[in-house]
């Protein structure tokens, strides 16, 4: 694929906006220092002025007034805290073409590295506040449609904020009053003071470092699949845990990071499992986790890279109730939308369906190395089973692969079978695999 970029502007706010720097609670200085690219999908609406950077940019500038801290950079504070520097230095946007049509892209299997160049690039390699917190780019393909790549610093916004940000820029695209103003205050995730940790909180350990001869020298290439479950499917696997799981009341969610945990390794009562963890996910539970990182030397320290999702965790992200197929810009709705770059290998997204039929979507990133063993081919509902497992199993096969033994820290070793921390522990388990990789996003 080959795209020619026509355009680069920095937009800045259409008002004078509040200059001032925005502090970072530990929970944004564990994310990592760069953009999360992710990529919507548009049909040509056969309008003279489908996705008209002139309009984009103006409602963008817009926007831009009260969603200040976007068109910020990031800064240090005195002690070399990471922190936002609402100085308004602008919000890059890119238009670009190129010579292949949507379908090229869009289907069962999608490669990340195609999906991220669609997304702006900067160098991370330069000073922290040399680069914006917010890129965009509009593509247009040669079929008249148009991928809209957004890149936005983790530190700056998560999911649903993120998501906040890009509906309200299309609601000022259409002249419409935003719905809902940003609320630009996180004092609430401050620590107590002093800080009250009360559990043990295993999820900020380092990583298991697997026991091989050398660590490889760069994170290896890795490839997002595609497989959409329908909504009788989805209901059978629903159906199934509560039958077996005797507690029932199962969520979809549940349901389903139970069976994608369930194709890795069996484990016995794995959906009540996880829905047991997530009623802890408590204000108790968060405010000591919170607590805790106040009182580690280096809140930077347990922040995970690409090689914190390795075998033999999973990371399961749920987006079915973000409104991410809300961003009418004036030309109707995204038809796809989903992560530009499954850098993590085991990392996968839950997408909702665009069509709003019940259906949702797995986008699961593997090596590419590993993916390409696999034939990934549409689901029927007696073979559901079989082709998830098929391709999650792979994650189990690379950590047999590479021993059961893991080291810890580079000396103390983890055997297979853990002592329960805790009665109240939600990470505690019998087996080296995180349950708190089994995440949830709005």
């Amino acid at each position: 694929m080959e795209i020619t970029t026509k355009k680069s502007t920095m937009v800045y706010p259409a008002e004078e906006t509040q200059k001032h720097r925005l502090w970072s609670s530990n929970l944004e200085l564990l994310m990592t220092l760069h953009h999360v690219p992710t990529v919507y999908f548009f049909r040509p609406n056969g309008s003279s002025n489908f996705f008209n950077a002139q309009v984009l940019m103006e409602a963008l500038s817009k926007v831009l007034v009260p969603f200040y801290p976007m068109a910020g950079r990031l800064a240090r504070d005195e002690k070399g805290r990471v922190e936002i520097n609402c100085n308004a230095e602008g919000a890059l946007f890119v238009e670009a073409e190129t010579d292949v049509v949507i379908d090229d892209l869009i289907g069962d299997t999608i490669r990340s590295s195609e999906l991220w160049r669609l997304v702006p690039t900067v160098d991370y390699a330069a000073d922290i506040s040399s680069y914006p917190l917010t890129l965009l780019q509009v593509t247009k393909f040669k079929c008249g449609g148009v991928c809209l790549g957004i890149g936005l610093q983790h530190t700056l916004a998560d999911g649903p904020a993120g998501i906040h940000f890009i509906n309200s820029w299309a609601e000022s695209a259409r002249g419409l009053p935003l719905s809902a103003e940003p609320h630009i205050d996180r004092s609430l995730l401050r620590a107590r003071d002093p800080p009250t940790p009360t559990f043990h909180h295993v999820e900020y350990d380092p990583p298991l470092s697997m026991n091989t001869d050398q660590e490889p020298q760069s994170d290896p290439e890795t490839t997002v699949s595609i497989f959409k479950l329908t909504r009788d499917q989805l209901n059978t696997l629903k159906d199934k845990a509560n039958k077996d799981g005797n507690a029932g009341n199962y969520s979809t969610y549940n349901s389903l990071a139970a069976h994608i945990w369930r194709c890795v390794k069996s484990f016995p009562d794995t959906a009540k499992r996880i829905q047991t963890i997530l009623k802890r996910m408590d204000d108790e539970y968060l405010r000591s986790a919170i607590d805790h990182m106040e009182t580690v030397p280096n809140v930077r320290a347990p922040v995970l890279g690409a090689r914190g999702f390795q075998c033999p965790n999973l990371c399961i992200n749920s987006w079915v109730r973000l409104p991410i197929y809300e961003a009418d810009f004036g030309w109707g709705c995204p038809i796809w939308l989903g992560p530009a770059k499954g850098s993590q290998d085991g990392k996968t997204y839950v997408l909702p369906s665009p069509v709003k039929d019940g259906s949702l979507s797995l986008a699961t990133c593997l090596d590419t190395a590993h993916m390409k063993k696999q034939v990934c081919c549409p689901f029927s509902s007696k073979r559901m089973d079989h082709a998830i497992s098929r391709v999650l199993a792979l994650v189990a096969s690379q950590l047999m692969s590479r021993r059961e033994t893991f080291k810890f820290g580079g000396s103390v070793k983890v055997e297979r079978k853990r002592e329960r921390q805790s009665d109240r522990d939600p990470f505690s388990s019998e087996t080296p695999m995180k349950w708190w990789d089994v995440g949830r996003s709005g």
